[in-house]
């Protein structure tokens, strides 16, 4: 009699990477509550829904290492669900002019950095070429989107913390400055592999 074994589960449904859908599911809620700009209610639901998916953008990574439940969809999804919340934080933020001004440049150079890691992290990929994380990489994405949570708060963050709106800006400028930082270092490894590619 043939033995029974028990059915896997599908890796594609373990913790790590259902916090990684938590956070792809809370774009276009975050999307949706921002629509309503001056309203207290709708910006401080905002402000909770992109907390708990930057929580996850942590845990994520945290419980597939601790636990071992590294995928290949989890790789894949991880750093789509991270561009996609921050694009759609600066698009949102700059359609009701939080961000306004000179301070669109820096929303500017964040997204531009954002392509430009993208396109070459999908070049590399075919070299089978590794892209590390770097510790600055890492201090630029927490910078990031702690002035993002300052920004999305935005009025109803005034009315706990006065200024909530100047640290954010300010801490979106410094995180501009991380990512030209980050940019150009993803930027030279990529031209030194063109440049050793013998093809």
């Amino acid at each position: 009699m043939t033995a029974v074994l028990p059915r896997r589960r599908s890796p594609a449904w373990n913790l790590a990477n259902c916090l990684t859908y938590g956070r792809l599911v809370a774009v276009p809620v975050m999307v949706a509550l921002l629509f309503w700009p001056d309203s207290l209610t709708a910006r401080s639901a905002a402000f909770g829904v992109f907390v708990l998916a930057a929580v996850t953008d942590y845990l994520d990574g945290y419980v597939a290492r601790a636990y071992h439940q590294s995928s290949a969809l989890g790789r894949m999804l991880d750093p789509i669900a991270d561009k996609l919340l921050v694009a759609a934080c600066l698009l949102m933020l700059s359609a009701d002019h939080t961000i306004s001004g000179p301070t669109i440049w820096a929303a500017v150079v964040i997204l531009c950095r954002e392509v430009l890691v993208s396109g070459l992290r999908e070049y590399l990929a075919e070299l089978k070429v590794g892209v590390p994380v770097s510790r600055i990489a890492k201090w630029k994405t927490t910078v990031q989107l702690v002035a993002l949570g300052f920004l999305v708060a935005g009025p109803a963050g005034e009315t706990i913390l006065p200024g909530t709106q100047v640290i954010g800006l300010g801490l979106l400028w410094l995180a501009a400055a991380l990512t030209m930082w980050t940019g150009y270092d993803y930027m030279r490894a990529g031209i030194r592999h063109v440049m050793d590619d013998p093809r």
